[in-house]
């Protein structure tokens, strides 16, 4: 610690006075590096009050020929604790409240010099670090902007990313990471749980993207595009969001695609192993803290390596020895980490992003899949090869894990924030191509937004002339519907235990009141509901379906008028199917259906396939039926702006 000596083991005041003693008469600190280690790695034994306690009774007990200078020298400690950590004196009423005594007490001794050195009163406001939604005051600049994934350019879409993910890696405090490395945990952590909701939102987006497409070789333009997006992000020094890309890709559900990637150009596959070998484990992650080192000004680190470098120091480290010294050789070693994540939390990113793109974004990151469901739509679009012999796995194999950290909760939605950000979101579509300002959008530009939501078009749209425009109401309902709709899936308020079921007589959801179709397989009964049926909980939007003529928006376009009648509860013996089988086989794409009127719930827990996610979710399934050509899951959850 350069010419302050230490030594292995020091009590907290022997740590004070070391840092004291870096400050010469005339205030200036002859070593910053002691002083900066005490006053950020100090959370880590106790609170922030208690520190400044222990400064402020040195100042009061100060004796002798020099304790004007020494209280002088802890005044200058306290003027760059503030300066250094500002945060800390707006956010801790605590800390805020024992500053103002330590200024009374100045004043009183008559050292009105030092009061000025500890006056807090133009600190800024820290309340955004609080909030998990933040908002950004909207752009003056005027223009349209494009709110589709395919007119989106790779550095357009790699640097309004970046802006979603520095906004959520700003937000985390010590006192988070803190949390995480002690306990292993997100419990009572909702800004770490949501930079990994937003990680885990990255990268089934855009295997939903790849998905979404029909033909191998449009899924393979798809890849492209991501994978440029991917290099974008690595000239923007984003590792963590470059990670997310790349573990998405890495995926079993889009890396089974032998045929998908054989219309991919061999220069992008160059791209694509280069871009893999970057961010791969090997090597405890050389490539990438080889890179990361490597560079300058604004930066995201992969905040899964660093944590677990965090860990690491934790499990092998004891705190305190001799019950009541610190562990000079731990806390020095935490800091070098600490450091680097607080000092790039203030970096300047020079993004300017449009606040359409990015209310869009968000609500297309949080929609929620499970891995299930995912993959059995991989194998919708390239079956597995009929040869293959019967002890061939259903599951597929486990792909070497780019990152595998962080089991932890699955993020609990806030209705309120949620119907905000649609809001938000639905404003900036009416924007950006409302042209004559009546309040409609076209048909065409409505399927061409929810494009950027893949299997989120099941939904029925009210269109009450049936002149093909869509009102800002309907497009509000739409999403409204679905948030409705994932957030049950999600298993908020329902515990079930849902069975895969074939209905012998026409039977009606009992959620959405629609017709189940299919010969076999048409739907799920919970398990723990035998003897009894599940009555799901009615909505007002239900009470307006009866007799009421609708059109039914389909994936190709199609529109289908039809004239709904509300299903009464328990229309038909339920009964136990007649053979079982696990997941949605491509065999069954001849049973008779009625086109994207329905969705489809995967039932089954989400297994681990090891690609670069932070943790595994396990969703509690609302309903299921039966759809001819592709699963469609509907719902769209955003438990707070990004």
């Amino acid at each position: 610690m350069g010419s302050i000596n230490i030594g292995k083991a020091a009590t907290l005041n022997e740590l004070l006075h070391a840092s004291i003693d870096t400050i010469d008469n005339e205030g200036e600190m002859t070593n910053s590096q002691v002083p900066r280690m005490v006053l950020l790695m100090h959370r880590w034994y106790l609170p922030s009050t208690e520190l400044a306690g222990k400064l402020l009774l040195m100042y009061r007990e100060a004796t002798g020929e020099d304790c004007d200078a020494f209280r002088l020298k802890i005044c200058h400690l306290m003027r760059y604790w503030i300066s250094e950590f500002p945060a800390e004196f707006n956010l801790d009423l605590g800390l805020v409240r024992l500053t103002e005594e330590f200024r009374e007490l100045a004043s009183q001794l008559g050292c009105e010099e030092h009061s000025k050195l500890i006056d807090i009163s133009s600190i800024p406001s820290y309340d955004w670090m609080r909030r998990v939604t933040q908002r950004k005051k909207a752009s003056k600049k005027k223009g349209k902007a494009s709110l589709l994934f395919d007119h989106l350019e790779p550095l357009e879409l790699a640097e309004h990313l970046s802006f979603l993910e520095y906004k959520s890696f700003r937000r985390i405090s010590f006192t988070d990471y803190q949390s995480y490395v002690t306990h292993r945990c997100l419990m009572d952590n909702p800004t770490l749980e949501r930079s990994i909701a937003l990680f885990n939102g990255i990268s089934q987006w855009l295997q939903l993207m790849v998905l979404s497409k029909q033909t191998p070789v449009q899924r393979a333009e798809v890849i492209t595009k991501f994978i440029n997006v991917a290099q974008n992000l690595l000239q923007l020094q984003n590792f963590n969001t470059l990670m997310a890309v790349v573990g998405g890709l890495s995926h079993s559900a889009i890396s089974r695609l032998k045929e998908t990637c054989s219309h991919l150009a061999p220069e992008v596959t160059k791209v694509w192993n280069e871009m893999t070998e970057l961010v791969s484990s090997n090597g405890n992650y050389c490539n990438y803290r080889k890179a990361f080192a490597e560079c300058e000004g604004f930066k995201i680190p992969i905040l899964g390596v660093h944590l677990k470098d965090l860990i690491a120091v934790h499990v092998a480290f004891s705190d305190w020895i001799d019950d009541n010294k610190v562990n000079i050789v731990k806390m020095q070693q935490l800091y070098v980490t600490f450091n680097e994540l607080v000092s790039l939390q203030d970096a300047n990113p020079h993004l300017e992003p449009n606040m359409d793109l990015i209310h869009l974004l968000t609500l297309s990151l949080d929609l929620y899949y499970t891995e299930d469901e995912i993959y059995e739509l991989s194998l919708l679009r390239e079956p597995r090869n009929p040869k293959s012999t019967p002890s061939t796995p259903t599951t597929p194999n486990k792909h070497v894990a780019l990152v595998d950290w962080a089991p932890g909760l699955t993020p609990k939605p806030d209705p309120t924030v949620i119907n905000k950000h649609i809001r938000k979101m639905v404003d900036s579509v009416f924007r950006n191509y409302d042209h004559d300002h009546d309040g409609y959008i076209s048909q065409e530009n409505f399927e061409s937004i929810t494009a950027n939501f893949p299997f989120l078009d099941s939904f029925c749209v009210l269109d009450k002339d049936q002149d093909g425009r869509i009102s800002k109401d309907e497009m509000m309902a739409y999403f409204l519907r679905a948030n409705s709709q994932l957030q049950c899936k999600m298993g908020q308020g329902f515990i079930h235990n849902f069975q895969e079921m074939t209905y012998l007589k026409p039977t009606f959801c009992e959620h959405c009141a629609g017709f189940l179709w299919g010969l076999i397989k048409q739907g799920y009964k919970c398990k723990a509901q035998d003897g009894a049926v599940f009555n799901f909980p009615q909505s007002s939007r239900n009470q307006a379906v009866d007799g009421r003529s609708i059109t039914l928006m389909t994936g190709s376009a199609q529109k289908i008028s039809v004239r709904l009648q509300r299903a009464t509860a328990s229309q038909a013996t339920q009964t136990e199917p007649l053979w079982h089988e696990s997941g949605w086989a491509a065999g069954d794409s001849g049973s008779h259906t009625f086109p994207k009127m329905k969705s489809k719930f995967q039932g089954k827990e989400g297994k681990d396939r090891g690609f670069a996610k932070w943790e595994n979710e396990k969703p509690s399934m609302c309903a299921k039926t039966e759809e001819e050509h592709e699963p469609l899951q509907n719902g769209t959850d955003t438990d707070e702006e990004q």
